[in-house]
């Protein structure tokens, strides 16, 4: 699926943001940026000095922070020059998604009025019963499998980028708008991760695919596990994760969901002092679905499964597209 052209103007920064403050430049945006380049540039170097089992983790962590920031690029931050924040958004240090596509498809998703529709919505993990009946029994019992927290960390993230990189190969095939331009863009600007990594780093591909970017996706699917639930009104399909004091800083306040899905333009930095101020509507709007904290999610929904497979209306109530069911990317 490609993104139409409106839906840039319509969920970026542009005269709301202007409106609301946001300079030109957002310095912390800008500052955080290259504080998470800067610190893989140092931690990949460490490879082969400091335990596997310290080096990771931190891998990890610092490929969801940047994905973060990759998120927030997409919304137009931290300028308004949109060919230099694409420049500043498209080194792949997760390796396995070109920025553009994921550009193209999370606008998509921004669509409020499509969210959750097996069809419509990029990002959706609702089918209806004639796309689920077309699938194996490998794919609907891995598919099943991931409705529990549990195993959507196992297999999450191993299931949603070999399913995405699929779709991406028939796109490219079938020279879909744009998706060979994105693919080439993103070999050129993965060639230098990948020389740093193996060349200057010494660390195999393979390993750094293992250790850092397998498990840095899982923690992003922590933070898009429940984030939307099918609901006849807009505003009630997206939740909000209060009080999360670890995990929310390293998803740049996307946990507040709602808030982003009302206000994309807003700079992470602004978030937790908006949401106190629009709390209390922002609760009523979504019909109350709030979690406590990623713990309060676990607790729910570690091993017993967070909503049924199937779309409750078929499709989301509005207008009706044309999309591909089932191609979430695992960024949220």
């Amino acid at each position: 699926m490609n993104a139409p052209a409106l839906v840039d103007d319509t969920v970026s920064r542009g005269a709301s943001s202007a409106a609301a403050g946001v300079p030109a430049i957002e310095w912390p945006t800008v500052a955080l940026l290259a504080t998470c380049l800067g610190s893989w540039l140092a931690v990949t170097q460490l490879y082969g000095e400091v335990s596997l089992w310290l080096l990771a983790p931190c891998l990890a962590v610092l490929l969801t922070l940047h994905s973060s920031v990759q998120h927030e690029i997409v919304h137009g931050h931290p300028t308004r020059w949109k060919l230099l924040n694409r420049t500043l958004g498209v080194l792949p240090l997760s390796l396995w998604i070109p920025f553009e596509r994921y550009r193209a498809l999370h606008l998509v998703h921004h669509l409020n009025e499509r969210l959750t529709d097996p069809f419509d919505d990029p990002e959706s993990n609702y089918w209806t019963p004639d796309t689920w009946q077309a699938l194996s029994r490998l794919e609907q019992r891995m598919i099943a499998a991931q409705r529990t927290l549990l195993g959507r960390l196992a297999i999450g993230s191993w299931w949603r980028m070999g399913r995405f990189l699929r779709h991406e190969a028939a796109a490219v095939v079938r020279n879909e708008p744009g998706v060979r331009v994105a693919w080439t863009v993103h070999v050129l600007a993965a060639t230098p991760v990948v020389l740093w990594i193996t060349v200057a780093c010494g660390m195999p591909l393979w390993l750094y695919v293992l250790v850092a970017v397998i498990p840095g996706n899982a923690i992003l699917l922590v933070r898009s596990f429940a984030e939307h639930r099918a609901r006849p009104g807009v505003r009630e399909r997206t939740a909000i994760v209060e009080h999360s004091w670890l995990l929310g800083p390293l998803f740049l306040f996307n946990n507040l969901h709602a808030l982003h899905h009302e206000e994309p333009w807003l700079p992470w930095y602004r978030y937790q002092r908006r949401y106190r101020a629009v709390r209390e509507r922002l609760v009523a709007d979504n019909g109350g679905l709030v979690y406590s904290s990623y713990f309060d999610v676990a607790r729910r929904f570690l091993l017993r499964p967070y909503d049924e497979l199937m779309h409750p209306t078929g499709r989301a109530p509005g207008s009706v597209g044309t999309g591909t069911p089932g191609v979430h990317a695992g960024y949220g």
